[in-house]
């Protein structure tokens, strides 16, 4: 027991030292980047630090799994100089077992990371889309799902606004089933259209089986009009909309089930939430995964020969697992490989070639 305790705080110290080096590259990077990108707009060092600071979690949970197997790297590395492994093997302890400690406090991190972390990145993410529209002049998101159906945002070429509900609507947004058109001018509501069926073709909405209310009229019912079609032009696009919805890692994780039934009800596609919602959950697996990826290749002593080599092997393995479950995850999205499959292959796969590689290292 002692002798894990010991391990999983070496494991901590080496992941809190990594981890701190990358927070400081990412943020100093980071905020060059958005005095760059808003080269054009009145942002200033400290507003550049700012957004950067938002940014950050993001970035850092990102790479999180790269931070996990470069901790691994450091701390077998420092055992291994100072002969540590060495004096716990001649006692009896097998490399499995002396694994098991920082594999364990991986796993913890993992779940951490999951249950605490994945809210913080959402929230700082949402906050920092909102600034960084606003310093670009933006109009912010320009849609929303809840209960109540679909709801869009758009600025009508009369000056004013639009808000557009919908019940349901086609998996690229650009049929709407259920529809109602408020718009509005600068001193209020100017109309109300209901329609069966709208569609989204280049530069308008085309709307059918229409009634149309003039709300300034002293009695809107009496003035309603019915067509059968009605154009209203628009400047949304296909693009524009599925831009709308943001990442997954924008939504908390713990939201991320009710939202995927919400566009389920909409009618748009959530694979590539469902997707995301499979990965966060695999997560601590795979964080897990990369210490067995790390350790299979540096725990052995520096004067066995090759060390330079081997730790090299163990970043290539990391790299290569961790781009593996990017690719993984863009099969997923796109349909090509099923939801599951795409989240937990990467983790369990490296996780049993680990296995296998530290069994035959025993037995060699």
């Amino acid at each position: 027991m002692t002798l894990s305790l010991y391990l999983a705080r070496r494991f901590l110290s080496s992941f809190g030292l990594v981890l701190a080096v990358f927070l400081g590259i990412l943020l100093l990077v980071d905020m060059v980047e958005q005095l760059r990108w808003f080269a054009d707009a009145p942002v200033g060092i400290a507003e550049a630090l700012r957004l950067a600071a938002l940014n950050l979690p993001s970035g850092i949970y990102t790479i999180l799994p790269l931070v996990v197997i470069l901790a691994t790297l450091a701390m077998f590395v420092a055992l291994a100089r100072t002969s540590e492994l060495i004096v716990a093997r001649a006692a009896g302890r097998s490399a499995l077992r002396l694994l098991l400690a920082p594999v364990l406090t991986a796993f913890v991190i993992g779940l951490v990371a999951v249950a605490v972390l994945n809210p913080i990145v959402a929230a700082t993410s949402q906050q920092y889309d909102v600034v960084s529209d606003r310093l670009r002049g933006g109009d912010g998101s320009i849609l929303s799902i809840s209960r109540e159906g679909l709801w869009l945002r758009e600025a009508g070429p009369e000056g004013g606004q639009r808000v557009i509900r919908a019940t349901r609507a086609t998996g690229d947004g650009t049929r709407l089933a259920g529809v109602s058109f408020l718009i509005f001018v600068s001193n209020g509501p100017a109309a109300r259209i209901e329609a069966a069926r709208a569609d989204l073709e280049p530069g308008a909405w085309v709307l059918h089986d229409v009634k149309e209310w003039d709300l300034t009229a002293p009695n809107p019912e009496r003035a309603a009009t019915r067509t059968d079609t009605l154009r209203l032009a628009s400047s949304l696009t296909q693009a524009r909309l599925r831009e709308s919805f943001g990442a997954p890692s924008s939504i908390p994780i713990w939201e991320l089930p009710a939202f995927i039934d919400r566009l389920d009800e909409a009618g748009f596609s959530a694979r590539q939430h469902r997707v995301w919602f499979q990965m966060e959950l695999a997560l601590p697996l795979f964080l897990a995964t990369m210490v067995l990826i790390g350790a299979g290749f540096t725990m052995r002593h520096v004067r066995a020969g090759r060390f330079g080599t081997m730790v090299l092997g163990a970043l290539l393995a990391g790299f290569g697992i961790f781009f593996l479950r990017n690719f993984a995850q863009v099969l997923g999205e796109s349909g090509q490989l099923p939801v599951s499959l795409a989240a937990w292959a990467p983790p369990v796969a490296g996780a049993l070639l680990s296995f296998a590689f530290l069994l035959h290292r025993e037995d060699a």
